[in-house]
């Protein structure tokens, strides 16, 4: 399994390496924040431990620009900053679990498998000869660039739905809650309503609506892809 480590601590990012490599993972690293999304699409990794404080820019940031961007690798956040705030933060900005340093490497590693056994069918696994996702409904997406196909053929919308599309579609049939949505389509948009999420949601309807695929809503749920009946 390919571990993506964005971490600037030389020292703790060596020790994790070296650790995590002997229990049988892949382990890259990454040190600067402003070059963690790029290296992130490029590496395709099955996983992200992400750290908070970074050079460039803060890992809350990285996290909200690679969820806008599509890339729904789970993420594990790994920082000083323990507080409760902090960790309800990270978790709705996207990331999937939280450990706070110092910690043990044991429970780590018993993070890491947990999260893999229950994302391994939404992993983007790293195999370039497959650039793109597995078809539904004839949609597909294309891991490297983020553009959204149907049968073949690009599929032409405003940024926001495609956003929206690009984070229902790697998870047909699982709901993804209205505040994680609203993360990836606004990212950083702090003057627009958490209520703007339905109107892209609505106008997103009416654009697939010729695929065969179906937009529900969830009350209290989030919105889930399904087929049409």
């Amino acid at each position: 399994m390919k571990l993506l480590l964005i971490e600037d601590n030389v020292s703790l990012q060596t020790t994790l390496q070296r650790s995590l490599g002997r229990r049988g993972f892949q382990v890259l690293a990454c040190t600067d924040g402003a070059q963690a999304v790029a290296q992130w699409r490029t590496c395709q990794p099955d996983m992200v431990l992400l750290d908070l404080s970074l050079p460039g820019q803060d890992g809350l940031t990285v996290l909200t620009q690679a969820r806008a961007q599509g890339l729904v690798t789970p993420v594990i956040i790994l920082t000083a900053r323990g507080t409760v705030g902090d960790r309800v933060l990270g978790l709705n900005t996207g990331a999937d679990d939280y450990l706070a340093k110092p910690f043990d490497l044991d429970e780590l590693e018993a993070r890491i498998r947990a999260l893999l056994r229950r994302h391994s069918p939404l992993v983007e696994l790293p195999n370039p000869t497959e650039p793109l996702t597995p078809a539904f409904c004839g949609m597909q997406i294309d891991r490297e660039h983020g553009t959204v196909y149907f049968h073949g053929e690009p599929m032409d919308m405003p940024p926001r739905e495609l956003a929206f599309l690009r984070a229902v579609l790697s998870k047909p049939g699982h709901a993804i809650a209205k505040e994680k949505l609203f993360e990836w389509v606004f990212p950083g948009e702090l003057d627009v309503q958490p209520e703007a999420i339905e109107v892209v949601a609505y106008r997103l309807r009416k654009r697939i609506a010729h695929t065969g695929a179906q937009l529900v809503t969830l009350r209290g749920l989030g919105y889930l892809l399904k087929a049409q009946p």
